[in-house]
């Protein structure tokens, strides 16, 4: 081939490359979550880095001095009163997930293998409450359990007390009760999703092998539906950490959680910068949980096995 020839065919041969790797899959691919990755880059992580950059940062007034300074984390990680907000967030964080798992897990599964040709409307069920809004649904615990509560007009109308009682409202409890119902339907669909992926022809096998209902559940159906558990305790877990709705209207002072005290830094008190550095704080503590947990959780179903 002369020089001539060879110097036409080389633009050829790339336009033809160019197009073969544009109608590659992989190529596609990235087509199809460019908007959604850019989308989320733009509204997720430049707030983070805000947020992060305040962190570092003094408040100076009505002003943020911009220089370099730790003192935030030190305030964050050392003064009582917010170790004290973390610590007990992560503790109803961590009470609320265990309880909605654990009261999630037998609907799931009786939805998943006895819901037969009914598991759509037991999902449709599910999600009922929640066409109402999340504050209404708190406002209605805070009635249940508070002032005007039902227990305290049955008890009333039996003569067992006098005047009604806020026993069970504006404390950790009723904070815990409020968001394990909240929460319910977030952890029953993705155990249900995790059910639905168990091969039956194993459970049958193991019947046929002289396993019993227990047997079959501890060795087969339970160990196969951990992705599903560990799902639901995530998807329970991060967010329950951060609600501030909750605590503030059936917690009271005994149920205020780390949320409400970084919603007053950004609010009434004005200090940005602290309250950046216990929502960075907040942040990567509940990430170690979350994987503390799914480390966890996933040693124990080895062992099961």
């Amino acid at each position: 081939m002369t020089a001539a020839a060879e110097g036409q065919a080389t633009p050829r041969i790339r336009r033809a490359v160019q197009k073969s790797l544009l109608q590659s899959e992989q190529a596609q691919g990235w087509a199809l979550i460019s908007p959604t990755f850019l989308f989320a880059l733009v509204l997720l992580v430049a707030p983070i880095l805000v947020v992060i950059a305040h962190s570092f940062w003094t408040q100076d007034y009505l002003t943020i001095d911009r220089t370099f300074t730790l003192e935030q984390y030190r305030i964050a990680l050392t003064e009582p009163i917010y170790r004290d907000l973390l610590l007990r967030s992560l503790y109803v964080s961590l009470l609320v997930s265990v309880f909605t798992v654990v009261l999630a897990y037998p609907i799931a599964y009786f939805i998943s293998f006895h819901g037969g040709r009914r598991k759509g409307l037991w999902l449709f069920l599910i999600t009922i409450p929640f066409w109402t809004s999340y504050l209404l649904r708190v406002m209605s615990w805070k009635v249940i359990l508070g002032y005007n509560g039902v227990l305290n007009s049955g008890l009333m109308g039996l003569g067992v007390i006098d005047e009604p009682s806020t026993a069970l409202l504006y404390n950790t409890t009723a904070v815990v009760i409020t968001l394990t119902h909240a929460w319910a339907a977030f952890a029953i669909l993705p155990i249900y999703v995790s059910l639905e992926k168990v091969d039956r022809t194993l459970i049958e096998a193991a019947t046929d092998l002289g396993d019993g209902p227990l047997r079959r559940f501890l060795r087969i159906t339970l160990p196969l539906s951990v992705p599903g558990i560990v799902s639901a305790l995530l998807i329970v877990m991060i967010p329950t950490v951060g609600d501030f709705v909750t605590p503030r209207l059936v917690g009271g002072k005994d149920g205020v959680m780390i949320a409400n005290a970084i919603q007053a830094q950004f609010g009434k008190a004005s200090n940005w910068p602290l309250g950046a550095a216990l929502s960075v704080t907040t942040m990567a503590v509940v990430t170690a949980m979350a994987a503390a947990s799914v480390f966890i959780i996933r040693g124990a179903a080895r062992l099961a096995r």
